[in-house]
């Protein structure tokens, strides 16, 4: 498995919208805006591919201020997950932010992910919210 940084604008960057899509938006009856995906420019994107650098799953790190990155959506592959893969990909992104000198990770967790990132170290913080219609939990981690 490879984890490789994604340009946005790129054909790399329209698959990994399909698959955030496929596996994020799609199952609640939602469609990413142009606007939503024109205010993505200025993000850092990482996608981790299989051997055959087929795209399996995704994440976007957002710059929250100049000591906190905000970590938005993880997508992996159906037949790629609980192999690994999301882990992987949390555990690179974790190590660029600390590379950037930053040292908070923060996101909002559906209430399905909460178990996955509370074993990466996250915790829970304040009550459960309404995100695109459903449950979910901030969580936090310090670098």
């Amino acid at each position: 498995m490879y984890i490789l940084p994604i340009i946005w604008g790129t054909p790399e960057y329209d698959e990994a919208v399909q698959l955030r899509y496929d596996i994020l938006r799609k199952p609640l009856g939602l469609e990413y805006s142009p606007e939503q995906l024109a205010e993505e420019f200025d993000q850092l994107h990482l996608g981790a591919y299989d051997s055959a650098f087929t795209l399996i799953a995704y994440l976007n790190l957002t710059r929250v201020d100049e000591k906190k990155m905000k970590m938005r959506q993880v997508a992996v592959a159906i037949d790629w997950q609980k192999k690994g893969v999301g882990k992987k990909l949390v555990l690179t992104s974790e190590q660029m932010v600390k590379s950037l000198e930053m040292d908070q990770m923060v996101l909002h967790a559906r209430e399905s992910a909460v178990p996955f990132y509370l074993k990466l170290g996250y915790s829970v913080v304040g009550k459960e919210f309404q995100e695109v219609g459903i449950p979910h939990w901030r969580m936090e981690k310090n670098m």
